[in-house]
């Protein structure tokens, strides 16, 4: 009896609902009561609004993307062979930019220049089959801006559309900084020749940086610039050589040194360089080398130390003092930290292309303490390598001319 009272009750209910929405079919005024709110309906974005936050239908999948990132604006070429995304995220620049030379490298991309630009921007262009990327980042207060320009090799970037910034502080993007070329520096006609061509392979490279067209050549690096050269030199000259790259350090790692934190511009190489055992740290259970003394001049010995392991890319021989007495004969060698004999016995047995001859010529005293110029820094750089297998700048760049002309 309850479940008939019940269906009873259900069809009532529903012939009741039926018969009202058949009045307001003649009603008009009751239909504009029962319509839903014009105000409340939701209008599509556009396809092309830089609102709209979804990739377009032809970005690549092979490119990486940054997740603690905010799609800003998005732009294609007519022709719908490339175009430009613009992000933005709360994280620092060089957390980015570590992100993306190691995922290229993870995913078979060459990179033909790295990051470069100690400016407002920081450029990257790399490739992969017959697409080009170039990604330029901008540091900005308090987001990191950057955009992503993919296009088939061999076509021009597009052109970046005015966006509406995200906030009052930032700037929209600007034209990305020149890549350096041999002619960028007009301030090498006094060097001797080896050194000024060493400086022009490197700055081909995209490794070297200046202050309006000045390399200044004479003047003292300090640690960290030679960290970030050393470290980006190695990575340029063995570009398509993944297990030769040095791997940028990740912003959220651990500080090896107590004076070089997270946020600080060249963390990622300086840190970099620590994890990967090449400088003396914590990590390598150096308790003594709790500072890196980041804007300190680099030094002879610090310049061995630091490039000697990344040339024979394996234990460094025995050796004593007298060793280096009985083979490069320094009239000094009381002065040389006994720690550096064996990269400097290990520097000795390269030959000509020793770092100390190429760098300092011939010499019978090594100074260990006197700092290192611009000029001499680049010129260890020039060349990784030892007993004749390795790679100059030179070689790297007649190898990007070749598979240019190749893909031409």
């Amino acid at each position: 009896m309850v479940k008939t009272v019940s269906k009873f009750i259900r069809y009532s209910t529903i012939i009741t609902l039926l018969g009202i929405l058949a009045a307001c079919s003649g009603n008009p005024d009751l239909e504009n009561r029962l319509a839903a709110d014009p105000n409340l309906q939701t209008n599509p974005i556009p396809e092309n609004s830089p609102n709209n936050k979804q990739l377009p239908a032809n970005f690549p999948a092979e490119i990486p993307r940054y997740s603690q990132s905010e799609l800003l604006s998005v732009q294609t070429n007519p022709d719908n062979t490339g175009g430009q995304t613009r992000w933005q995220s709360n994280d620092p620049s060089n957390a980015i930019e570590a992100f993306y030379q190691q995922e290229l490298v993870n995913n078979n991309w060459e990179i033909i220049t790295p990051f470069s630009g100690e400016g407002v921007n920081s450029t990257l262009t790399a490739r992969r089959d017959n697409l080009e990327l170039t990604i330029t980042i901008t540091a900005t207060s308090p987001n990191t801006e950057y955009s992503l320009d993919y296009r088939p090799i061999g076509t021009p970037i597009v052109s970046p559309s005015p966006s509406p910034s995200p906030s009052p502080s930032p700037s929209p993007i600007s034209s990305p900084l020149p890549n350096l070329n041999p002619t960028s520096f007009n301030d090498l006609e006094s060097l001797p020749n080896p050194l000024k061509s060493h400086i022009q392979d490197l700055a081909r490279l995209g490794v070297l940086t200046g202050n309006n067209n000045q390399f200044n050549p004479n003047d003292t690096i300090k640690r960290r610039e030679f960290a970030r050269w050393l470290l980006q030199a190695n990575n340029a000259i063995y570009a398509n050589v993944a297990g030769k790259q040095i791997r940028l350090a990740t912003p959220n790692s651990s500080p090896a040194f107590s004076d070089v934190k997270n946020n600080d511009s060249d963390y990622i190489y300086i840190q970099g360089l620590a994890e990967a055992g090449l400088i003396p740290s914590p990590l390598t259970g150096d308790s003594s080398t709790l500072l890196f003394r980041p804007n300190a001049p680099l030094t002879r010995e610090d310049l061995i130390a630091w490039k000697v392991p990344l040339d024979i890319r394996k234990a460094l021989p025995s050796a004593n003092l007298d060793t280096i007495k009985n083979t490069w004969g320094f009239q000094d060698t009381n002065k040389i930290n006994p720690q550096l004999v064996r990269a400097l016995y290990a520097d000795f047995q390269n030959a000509e292309q020793a770092n100390i001859r190429r760098v300092f010529g011939f010499t019978t005293l090594f100074q260990p303490k006197r700092p290192v110029t611009r000029a001499e820094a680049a010129a260890a750089l020039w060349y990784f390598g030892f007993q004749g297998d390795g790679v100059s700048a030179a070689d790297a760049l007649q190898g990007q001319d070749t598979q240019q002309s190749g893909v031409n």
